[in-house]
């Protein structure tokens, strides 16, 4: 995936095309590790919240995705 701007709003796609690297690079990929700190810093957050860990890490999650796609 190239990281220069984007062109076009479709985010969905670039989603897809993240995710199945991350699936089939594993460790490898670059988006990994931050996508998986941003899931320990959302379960952490999980506990002190009423939203539960579960939700917190897929919080963490998805908003470490968002900025790593929206780059």
């Amino acid at each position: 995936m190239d990281q220069g701007p984007r062109q076009t709003p479709d985010w969905v796609e670039d989603v897809k095309t993240e995710v199945t690297g991350m699936a089939r690079d594993g460790l490898g990929h670059p988006s990994t590790a931050p996508v998986l700190t941003g899931a320990a810093i959302g379960l952490a957050a999980g506990w002190l919240v009423v939203g539960g860990p579960i939700l917190g890490a897929l919080a963490g999650a998805g908003v470490a995705l968002y900025t790593r796609i929206k780059k």
